[in-house]
C-alpha cells in the first residue's frame, strides 16, 4: 500500500439459491482467494449469503437463521484474512429485515450499513420483504456484539492515512442523491456497491457510465460487484458485471455473463490530491457520520494497473482524432481572438521544417480561415544559417506555398556572424554563445517584420519545451502569441499526423509526412555530412519520458519514487530503468532551474488539464530548491 495504491476486489461467487452453507463456503474460498493476491478491500454482491432472488423465501425464519449463521462463519473465517471484505447479507433487527451489507476485518463484524433506497418497480419489489434503512445509524446486538447499524458508516484505516471506506447498496447508487454524497463529504474515498442489478439491453453501457460518472463526481475510487450466474433466472438473468472504477476512469470491467474476481489499485494519494485542488470539493464541517476503524497490515502493493506511456495521447483511434479537431480549433480560436483584438492583417512565423514551427503554421492557416483574411498576408519565414539543412529548408519552402502562406528568406548567417564579431566571439567555438545568437537573431527579424506589416509574431515553441527550458530566453521563448504552449510534444507530433491525414492535399500530406520522420532538432550546429548533427532527445532525453513526467508532475503531484515506479511500468521493454532514472533526474534539474523563463511567457491558449501558464495552472518561484525533489531518488537502486 506505498504510496497510497490500495488493491481492491469485485467478487461475483457462485451461488445457489437460498442453500447458504453453499454460498457460505464460496464466499469464503473467494475471499481468501482474492485476499491471497493481495487485495485489501473485498467486496462481494447484494444479499450473495442467501441469494438475491429468493423473494418471500425471506419471510421464512430458517433462511434468516441460516444467513445468520453463515454469516459469522465467514466473520470467524476472516481471522486469518488481511482485508476489509464487505458481504451482502439480510439482517433482521428490531422485528424488522433489512438488506445490509456487513463490513468484516480480521475475525470482527464492524458494521451493518442498510440499503437506504429500495427499489418497488419493474422487476424489483424489495419493500415486499425488506424496510428501507433508518436515518441514522443505532447500535445493535448481532452475533453476541454491540455493532453500529443504518446508513453511511465510515470505515477508516489505522494504518493508512486517508484510507476511509464506505458502503451503498446496488439502487442506493441509482437514486438522485446517492448515499455516497455525504460518505465523500465526510471523508470516505473509496465506495464500495454490493450490487445485484439485472442484464436487459444497453444497461450495461449505462451501468459503467453511471459507476464511471460518480466517482469523478464524487472525487472517488468505486468498487461495483454485482450478482451474477447461480441467482434465479426466474424472470431475470444477472450477468456478473463488476466494476472498479478511479476518479471519472473504469481500471477493471469483468466479462458478463462469468463468474469472476476482477482486481485493480485504487490510488488514495491521487485523490486525495485531486480533492485538495478542487475548490469546490468542500468537507462537512459538521460530522455526523460514525466512524469504525479497521487494521490491514501494510504491504508492498504489486500494481496490475496499467499507465499508459503517452498520458497526453487517447490511445483509442476515434478518440484521438477527436481530441485531435478540438485542440486545433482552441488553438486557432485563441489566435483568432487576439488578431480581432489588435486589429492585425498579418501574422509572422518562423518555420524551420520541424514539427513546432510546422503546428504553429497549421493553426495560422486555420484562424486566417475562420476571419476570413487571405492566407498570403501569412508570412512564413526561413532563415536559414549554419545548421539549415536541405531537407527542413526544402519542407518549409514547399509546406508554405502549399497552405497558401506568402514565404519569405531572411538568410541570417551574415548577420550573426558581424554580431560575433562585434561581442568578440570566436565563430570556431560552438558554445551557448554560438547558438542562442542564432536563435536570438531569428526572433529580431520576425518581430521587426511584424512591426513593419502591422502583424504578431505567432510563437511555436511547445509545451514540453517549455518544461525543460529547452528554449533561448528572449529568443524563441519569445513572441506576441504562442498557440502550441499547452502542447506537449508527444501531442503535437499526433496533431500535425493528424492534419496530414485529412488535409485532402496529396502533395501537403507527403512534405507533413516527412517533418514527421525529420528528427527534433532546433539546427544551431553545423550539419554532418548534409544531415542533422544536433538531435534534441539525445541532450535532453526522450520527450515521451519527459511528457510522461511531467503529467505526474503537474496533475497529480506524484514524489519522484512514485513517478519513478509506474514510468517502469508503463515503459517496460522500452526503456533500461537507469535509462528512466537517469532522465528522470535531469527532468527535475531542469523543471526547477528554468522557471525563470516559465515566469514570463507570452498568452497562449490552454488546451488540456495540464498547463504552464504563469497567469493560471503553474505559479513557482524562480529561485525555488529541486532538492528535496532529487533526494527522493538518491537511495534508489534500478
Amino acid at each position: 500500500m506505498r504510496q497510497g495504491f490500495i488493491k481492491t476486489a469485485a467478487v461475483t461467487p457462485d451461488i445457489r439459491v437460498a442453500d447458504v452453507a453453499y454460498n457460505t463456503e464460496e464466499i469464503i474460498k473467494k475471499m481468501k482467494e482474492a485476499a491471497g493476491l493481495g487485495a485489501k478491500i473485498i467486496v462481494f454482491p447484494e444479499l450473495c449469503i442467501t441469494g438475491y432472488t429468493c423473494g418471500d423465501l425471506f419471510t421464512q425464519d430458517v433462511l434468516l437463521k441460516e444467513a445468520k449463521k453463515g454469516l459469522g462463519k465467514i466473520i470467524a473465517a476472516s481471522q486469518d484474512v488481511d482485508a476489509l471484505v464487505f458481504i451482502g447479507c439480510p439482517v433482521e433487527a428490531d422485528g424488522e429485515l433489512f438488506n445490509t451489507a456487513a463490513a468484516v476485518c480480521k475475525g470482527k463484524l464492524l458494521g451493518l450499513t442498510t440499503k437506504t433506497f429500495l427499489p418497488n418497480y419493474g422487476e424489483f419489489y424489495e419493500m415486499r420483504q425488506f424496510c428501507p434503512g433508518p436515518d441514522t445509524v443505532r447500535n445493535i446486538r448481532f452475533l453476541g456484539e454491540t455493532i453500529p447499524f443504518g446508513p453511511k458508516i465510515l470505515f477508516e484505516s489505522e494504518e493508512v492515512e486517508g484510507l476511509i471506506v464506505a458502503a451503498e447498496i446496488c439502487e442506493d447508487v441509482w437514486s438522485p442523491i446517492p448515499p455516497s454524497i455525504q460518505e465523500v463529504m465526510e471523508g470516505a474515498v473509496i465506495i464500495v456497491n454490493c450490487s445485484a442489478s439485472d442484464e436487459t439491453i444497453g444497461k450495461d453501457r449505462y451501468r459503467e457510465e453511471l459507476i464511471k460518472g460518480q466517482s469523478a463526481r464524487l472525487i472517488a475510487g468505486y468498487v461495483y460487484a454485482n450478482a451474477g450466474e447461480g441467482e434465479s433466472t426466474t424472470d431475470v438473468v444477472f450477468g456478473g458485471h463488476n466494476i472498479i472504477a478511479e476518479n471519472g476512469t473504469i481500471l477493471a470491467a469483468s466479462q458478463r455473463f462469468r463468474n469472476e474476481i476482477i482486481y485493480s489499485e485504487i490510488d488514495i494519494q491521487r485523490l486525495l490530491s485531486e480533492r485538495r485542488k478542487n475548490t469546490t470539493f468542500k468537507a462537512n464541517e459538521k460530522k455526523e457520520l460514525t466512524k469504525v476503524t479497521f487494521s490491514v497490515g501494510q504491504e508492498e502493493t504489486v500494481l496490475s494497473r496499467t499507465f499508459s506511456p503517452l498520458p497526453f495521447v487517447p490511445q483509442a483511434t476515434k478518440e484521438r482524432e477527436r481530441r485531435c479537431e478540438e485542440i486545433l480549433t482552441i488553438q486557432a480560436m485563441g489566435l483568432k481572438k487576439r488578431l480581432l483584438h489588435t486589429r492585425a492583417q498579418s501574422a509572422v512565423v518562423g518555420i524551420s521544417g520541424g514539427l513546432d514551427s510546422t503546428l504553429a503554421l497549421l493553426v495560422t492557416a486555420k484562424a486566417f480561415d475562420m476571419l476570413s483574411i487571405p492566407r498570403e498576408q501569412i508570412k512564413a519565414v526561413t532563415m536559414p544559417c549554419f545548421g539549415t539543412t536541405d531537407r527542413t529548408y526544402q519542407n518549409a519552402c514547399l509546406m508554405s506555398k502549399k497552405l497558401g502562406a506568402t514565404l519569405l528568406e531572411v538568410p541570417i548567417r551574415e548577420a550573426v556572424t558581424i554580431h560575433f564579431r562585434d561581442i568578440g566571439h570566436d565563430m570556431d567555438d560552438h558554445s551557448v554563445t554560438y547558438e542562442n545568437g542564432q536563435a536570438r537573431e531569428r526572433t529580431q527579424v520576425l518581430m521587426d517584420i511584424a512591426n513593419k506589416d502591422g502583424g504578431l509574431v505567432i510563437g511555436t515553441g511547445d509545451m514540453s519545451e517549455l518544461a525543460l527550458g529547452w528554449a533561448t530566453y528572449n529568443g524563441d521563448h519569445m513572441s506576441m502569441y504562442g498557440v502550441n504552449a499547452s502542447v506537449p510534444k508527444t501531442l503535437v507530433r499526433h496533431l500535425v499526423k493528424y492534419y496530414a491525414d485529412t488535409c485532402g492535399d496529396n502533395e501537403l500530406q507527403a512534405v507533413l509526412e516527412d517533418v514527421l520522420d525529420t528528427p527534433v532538432s532546433p539546427e544551431l550546429l553545423p550539419p554532418e555530412d548534409g544531415q542533422i548533427a544536433q538531435k534534441t532527445e539525445d541532450l535532453v532525453g526522450p520527450y515521451e519520458l519527459h511528457d510522461f513526467f511531467l503529467y505526474y508532475v503537474l496533475r497529480f503531484g506524484y514524489e519522484p519514487s512514485k513517478i519513478y515506479r509506474i514510468a517502469k511500468i508503463a515503459f517496460d521493454g522500452m526503456y533500461e530503468e537507469k535509462t528512466i532514472l537517469k532522465w528522470l533526474k535531469k527532468f527535475y534539474w531542469r523543471f526547477f532551474s528554468q522557471q525563470f523563463k516559465r515566469s514570463c511567457l507570452p498568452d497562449g491558449p490552454k488546451v488540456g488539464t495540464v498547463a504552464l501558464s504563469p497567469r493560471g495552472d503553474w505559479r513557482m518561484p524562480s529561485d525555488a530548491c529541486a532538492d528535496v525533489w532529487i533526494r527522493d531518488l538518491e537511495d534508489i537502486e534500478p
